[in-house]
C-alpha cells in the first residue's frame, strides 16, 4: 500500500467514523428536514463562535459564497496573491459573482496593514470599488503558516475602518488554532463570515462550512442553490463532519508532529529541504537541480510506493 503525502485531502474514513455515517438520520437538506444536517451546523456554529453556519459539499464553493454575500458585479476584494480564492478556484470570484480581484503579496501570507492601505485605489467613479477583505489561515500556499487572534484581528479592523466586510478561508482553522493554542472561535472573531473544511485535516470525505451572522447565512443559502449545492439526503456526509468535530481535532496535534519529522528527514538527505519554517501540517520544499524536475522525482518516489505532489518546475 503506498504511503499518499500528496494532501491533507487523501484521508479515509476511520471505522468509527463510518459507524457514524451509516446510523445518521436522514431527512431532505432541501426542504429543510434532514436532522444530521441541522445538528453539523448548530455544532460548527457554536464552535465557530458564530450566530448560524451552512453545510455545503465543498471549500470552494464555501469561500464562493463568502465573496458572493459581501461583493458583487463590478466590486473588488483583496487577497494575498499566493491564497486559495486567488489562485485554485477557476477564477470563480470573476465568474459566478462578477468580482476583480486586487492582490498583495505577502511571504507568510498576510499582509501588513500598511501594505494593504497602499494596495487601495482612490476615490473615483473610473476605479473599481472595493468591498471586501479576503484572509486565509493556515495559509496554504505559504507553507500552511498559522497566523495568531491579534494578527487577524489587527487587518480586519484596517478592513473595518474602510468600510470592508472580511471574510475568512480557514480551511485549515483547527490546525491554526492547534499551532497557535487559540480557539477557532477568537481566531475567526473580526470575521464577518468564516469557512471551514471538514475534508481535510479533520478526516471527513466531503463538504464545508460556513458561519457567520444569521441573516447572511439565511442569504448564503440562496447562493449554494444557485451554485448547484442542494443536495438531498446529506445527512450520513453531515454525522462524518460532526464525528471529526468532536473526535478528530485533538489528533491533528500528530500530524504538526509528523510534518516536522518529515521536514527533518528531508533536510537529512540533502536532497531537499523544505524552503519555509514547518508550522502544521504541510511540507513545501525544493529539490536539488541534480534530480531534475520535481515531477521527475515525483514519478520516481510514486515507482517506490510514495506519493508527493510536485506544484512548481523544482517544488
Amino acid at each position: 500500500m503506498p504511503v499518499d503525502l500528496r494532501s491533507d485531502t487523501v484521508t479515509q474514513p476511520t471505522t468509527a467514523m463510518r459507524e457514524a455515517m451509516m446510523a445518521a438520520p436522514l431527512g431532505d437538506v432541501c426542504m429543510g428536514d434532514d436532522p444530521s444536517v441541522h445538528a453539523l451546523e448548530k455544532l460548527a456554529a457554536e464552535r465557530l463562535g458564530k450566530e448560524a453556519a451552512l453545510f455545503v459539499p465543498t471549500g470552494s464553493m464555501s469561500n464562493q459564497i463568502g465573496l458572493a454575500l459581501h461583493a458583487g458585479l463590478g466590486d473588488a476584494a483583496i487577497a494575498e496573491e499566493g491564497s486559495h480564492i486567488v489562485n485554485w478556484e477557476a477564477s470563480g470570484a470573476a465568474a459566478s459573482s462578477g468580482i476583480q480581484l486586487k492582490t498583495v503579496r505577502a511571504d507568510d501570507g498576510l499582509p501588513t496593514c500598511d501594505a494593504l492601505e497602499a494596495a487601495l485605489w482612490p476615490a473615483h467613479p473610473k476605479a473599481p470599488r472595493l468591498r471586501l477583505l479576503c484572509l486565509e489561515n493556515t495559509h496554504n500556499g505559504r507553507g500552511g503558516v498559522p497566523h495568531t487572534a491579534a494578527a487577524i484581528g489587527a487587518r480586519a479592523a484596517w478592513a473595518r475602518s474602510h468600510g470592508l466586510s472580511v471574510h475568512l478561508d480557514g480551511a485549515r482553522l483547527f490546525n491554526a488554532a492547534c499551532a497557535t493554542g487559540e480557539s477557532v472561535s477568537a481566531l475567526g472573531a473580526g470575521c464577518d463570515t468564516v469557512n471551514i473544511c471538514l475534508s481535510k485535516g479533520l478526516g471527513a470525505p466531503v463538504g464545508s462550512i460556513l458561519a457567520g451572522p444569521a441573516p447572511l447565512i439565511d442569504e448564503a443559502d440562496r447562493v449554494r442553490h444557485r451554485l448547484g449545492g442542494g443536495w438531498r439526503q446529506a445527512g450520513m456526509l453531515a454525522a462524518a463532519g460532526a464525528h471529526a468535530l468532536t473526535h478528530h481535532v485533538e489528533r491533528l496535534a500528530d500530524d504538526h508532529a509528523h510534518a516536522k519529522a518529515l521536514a527533518e528527514a528531508l533536510r537529512a538527505t540533502g536532497i531537499a529541504a523544505p524552503f519555509h519554517e514547518v508550522q502544521t501540517n504541510l511540507v513545501c520544499y525544493r529539490v536539488d537541480p541534480s534530480w531534475g524536475p520535481a515531477a521527475q522525482l515525483t514519478q520516481i518516489l510514486a515507482e517506490r510506493g510514495v506519493l508527493v505532489l510536485h506544484t512548481g518546475p523544482s517544488t
